[in-house]
């Protein structure tokens, strides 16, 4: 196109902006910047243990991000200087090995340059023909095989197990009444009404994904817990039968793994058995319990996954991997694909070239739009291996019963739920309805940085609790988190400093044993 045949310029654009791209204009320039980026992190990363778990975002850095839309940039310079000031020293701080707050992994360097190469692909996964996708079907092989799932399953990344929950009910739902075509007709053309069943211990997404579905909360059966806080199946049982007497049309069961609150797992053999017998689709919400097949040690806990139509869980948990990357795996790759797959001309697949390929992550759930989630996953596993992933969750486990240990030894605290797996629930023994010591012990330990555990509610309850998954907390931790607990729990009564506890002993045992 020579001058003349070029179109004109908008109005009001400046005089460059027919050539203006967002490239740099200094390639070298940019390369010394993005190592020092780099640099910083990884410091970052090695230095964890020098600094607090939390600390609460300085007045200074909130108003930082209360300014108004820039018309004009101000460099990548200023923009990591930015960071380092005012975003770095904030975070939420679940990579530090005492932060036990919440379900959260911790990340790994490793996941961290995978996560810089994903970016610099800029790949849209949500379909077309490109090696990324194939990337992503080998995440959902190894999955198979490694859960005991055909080697055909059908997998896709998701945000998280919240949404592969969510995905799993309408998969579920197309599965019952695949020949009234709910997706087309609506669930007012439904001559029934259906009914799911989960343990009380079930995270509160499956709730939602009934609310979500247009199924509604009130048919979400939510089974009493027996004192292992695993589902009772003869509650179960009970509950089917008096809903298919009252006409109702039973058509899924959630088991769990590794509950939200105290790690608790199902009978999942158990409940596959009566999802044989009742008709039912069985979904595992395996959030970070499922992971536990990776340890020949745990794996037998979790015996009956295998038989699962369905199972959702979280990379980004026991396994490492930056945020976010969610993962929804399905026995049947058919079922799975029935619940979502759309003919749309943009979509159009074709024998050869770019729009090549029969099945699309797109084909699979809800998302066109979707980012490079399976290179962090594959580098994780490529580079560590199931043996050396495992090992950090078997450890995880065994830090929670050193813990345990602590706990039931401690003249202060007591616990409150059996620890099935990595998750320690515990109080303060004269602790009122409440929870006022409880709730200040948690407090004070986040604004000092020392720890970061949680509340939660057992039994109506306010419960300390302490969900250890990060890969770096050790032995000497757990023994340090003991002694934090013990003096908080004095300054929260008001008491002076008692005689000083004794110290994390150097062979490795533990403050006590029972």
């Amino acid at each position: 196109m020579n001058h003349s045949q070029r179109p004109p310029k908008p109005i009001g654009a400046p005089a460059d902006a027919l050539s203006a791209d967002l490239d740099p204009t200094d390639w070298e320039a940019f390369r010394a910047e993005s190592h020092r980026a780099l640099d910083q992190m990884i410091d970052h990363l090695a230095t964890l243990r020098e600094r607090p778990v939390w600390r609460e975002p300085s007045a200074e850095a909130r108003e930082r991000f209360r300014r108004p839309l820039p018309a004009e940039g101000r460099g990548l310079a200023a923009a990591l200087d930015d960071f380092e000031r005012f975003i770095q020293p904030y975070a939420n701080g679940n990579i530090h090995p005492l932060f036990m707050g919440w379900a959260q992994g911790a990340g790994t360097p490793v996941g961290m340059v995978a996560e810089m190469l994903a970016a610099g692909l800029n790949s849209n996964c949500g379909g077309r023909n490109h090696i990324a996708l194939d990337v992503e079907r080998q995440i959902a092989a190894w999955m198979a095989q490694a859960f005991g799932f055909p080697l055909d399953a059908s997998g896709v990344f998701v945000t998280g197990t919240s949404i592969a929950n969510f995905l799993s009910l309408l998969v579920a739902r197309e599965h019952a009444l695949g020949d009234k075509n709910v997706r087309k007709n609506g669930l007012k053309a439904l001559e029934e009404q259906l009914v799911a069943y989960a343990s009380r211990e079930a995270h509160n997404c499956v709730r939602q994904a009934m609310e979500l579905a247009g199924l509604g909360a009130r048919h979400l059966r939510l089974i009493e817990s027996d004192g292992a806080r695993s589902l009772r199946v003869d509650e179960l049982r009970r509950a089917i039968a008096e809903d298919r007497a009252a006409g109702l049309h039973p058509f899924l069961v959630v088991g769990t793994a590794g509950s939200v609150d105290t790690g608790a797992i199902d009978d999942l053999d158990a409940l596959a058995d009566i999802a044989k017998a009742e008709d039912l689709w069985f979904h595992i919400d395996g959030a970070f319990g499922a992971l536990a097949v990776l340890s020949p040690a745990l794996k037998p806990l979790v015996k009956g996954l295998e038989r699962a139509d369905s199972v959702a869980f979280d990379f980004h948990k026991w396994l490492h991997v930056p945020y976010d990357a969610g993962f929804f795996l399905v026995r049947d790759p058919e079922a799975h694909r029935r619940a979502f797959a759309a003919n749309a001309a943009y979509l159009t697949r074709a024998p050869r070239g770019l729009a090549a390929g029969e099945i699309w992550p797109c084909d699979l759930g809800a998302d066109l739009s979707r980012g490079f989630r399976a290179l962090k996953t594959w580098f994780t596993i490529e580079v560590f291996g199931t043996e050396r992933l495992g090992a950090c969750i078997e450890k995880s486990c065994a830090l929670a019963q050193r813990l345990r240990r602590n706990i039931e030894a401690s003249g202060t605290f007591e616990m409150r739920a059996p620890v099935a797996l990595n998750v320690v629930c515990f109080g303060v023994k004269d602790d009122d309805e409440a929870g006022r010591l409880n709730r200040e012990i948690v407090m004070e330990l986040h604004e000092s940085g020392e720890a970061a555990p949680s509340l939660t509610l057992l039994d109506g309850h306010p419960t300390i609790r302490a969900a250890i998954f990060n890969h770096r907390t050790r032995e000497e931790d757990i023994d340090a988190f003991m002694l934090m607990l013990e003096r908080a729990a004095q300054r929260a009564r008001g008491e002076p400093p008692l005689e000083p506890l004794p110290e994390p002993r150097e062979d490795g045992e533990p403050l006590s044993q029972d």
